[in-house]
């Protein structure tokens, strides 16, 4: 496929800024209808979060910069208005870093100019919310020409969950590798697992591929380890809603086992994040937040009941895949193999040296 058809097809409007309020595709109804919603308030944004209507760590962070640029817009005492606005947002989804980090950007911005009049500190926060969606379509390619020559030529790419544009402002991380492999002239397909209980996978990650016209073939979770073994596989590439500092990695339930079935099966797991997914703060992924979501997501499949009714149900969004089933982890900034301690401590510095 040609790179001009995968640049103009993987454009993919997930969130933008306009003058009626924050547009974000409604991700809870795809593939069957494009909608697209406008929330006007913070509130709104923050309550989109919350019910996935927009999902995926990078395009959190845009949303919560957004959510609070709109709170802004529409406070007259941000003093004492800004916690609050900041805490909503906050309180939405505790797995996703990326979303930490865009809020304390925010903050940050505020602290500098609240002795700006109001109006100036409105508008310095809308362009921060902007930037920092701009900035991430821009980090998404940057992963994806340095995670496009790991993928093996040839061969097909295992994915979980969706890690595509819908999952950031544009381009993608996990896919964005995926693209830009393509890009390269690369011949490859795609094996993209469905994703229970919400079926990312098979909604969002098939659905874009598609409009690509990438090669894909949807599987169900519990066939990845027939696939891997079978040899197609050249190598499984997922995002991250959190890393820690030793290089465990949060992602979507199920990507811990995917990992674990790579390893037996000789097959390289790679993760591709940006910098604000990192959390060096945390020492190992055992201290990272796993969010529990509603038993309806398992006993209910697009509104249709498929368990009994009155079943205890556990339903962790995540799980944490150990640092020793990472192959290496893919970012804006270079790509990071063990000791993750080290390496990925570099990319940061890096990160921040040039910010500098």
């Amino acid at each position: 496929m040609s790179e001009s058809a995968v640049l103009s097809q993987s454009t993919i409007e997930t969130i933008e800024w306009t003058s009626e309020g924050v547009v974000m595709i409604d991700q809870t109804r795809l593939p069957r209808e494009t909608v697209f919603v406008t929330c006007r308030r913070y509130e709104e944004v923050a309550e989109a979060i919350r019910t996935m209507v927009i999902r995926g760590a990078p395009a959190l962070g845009v949303a919560a910069a957004m959510g609070v640029a709109l709170g802004a817009l529409h406070s007259n005492d941000l003093e004492t208005d800004m916690p609050v606005i900041c805490d909503a947002l906050a309180k939405t989804r505790p797995t996703a870093m990326n979303l930490f980090w865009a809020i304390e950007r925010m903050k940050q911005v505020y602290g500098s100019i609240r002795h700006l009049p109001l109006s100036q500190i409105r508008e310095r926060l809308v362009r921060e919310a902007q930037a920092i969606r701009d900035e991430d379509i821009a980090i998404n390619k940057a992963m994806g020409r340095n995670g496009a020559p790991l993928v093996p030529d040839g061969k097909a790419v295992l994915t979980h969950c969706n890690a595509g544009a819908l999952a950031t402002a544009g381009f993608g991380t996990a896919l964005g590798v995926i693209r830009a492999a393509v890009r390269m002239g690369k011949n490859i397909d795609v094996f993209a697992d469905e994703t229970r209980p919400f079926l990312q996978g098979a909604r969002l990650t098939a659905w874009e591929l598609q409009r690509d016209g990438i090669p894909t073939t949807l599987i169900t979770d519990n066939m990845a380890g027939h696939f891997l073994k079978s040899g197609r596989i050249g190598c499984v590439v997922v995002g991250a809603d959190r890393i820690a500092a030793n290089g465990d990695v949060a992602n979507k339930i199920g990507t811990y086992g995917i990992a674990v079935l790579a390893k037996e099966n000789g097959v390289p797991f790679y993760v591709a994040a940006p910098i604000s997914t990192l959390d060096l703060t945390l020492a190992s992924g055992d201290e990272i937040p796993i969010e529990e979501r509603g038993a309806e997501e398992v006993t209910h499949v697009q509104g249709v009941a498929v368990a009994p009714e009155g079943i205890s149900v556990a339903n962790p969004a995540f799980d944490v895949t150990p640092n020793r089933y990472v192959s290496a982890i893919i970012t804006e900034k270079g790509v990071a193999r063990a000791p993750y301690e080290e390496s990925l401590r570099r990319l940061c510095e890096a990160a921040r040296s040039k910010m500098r």
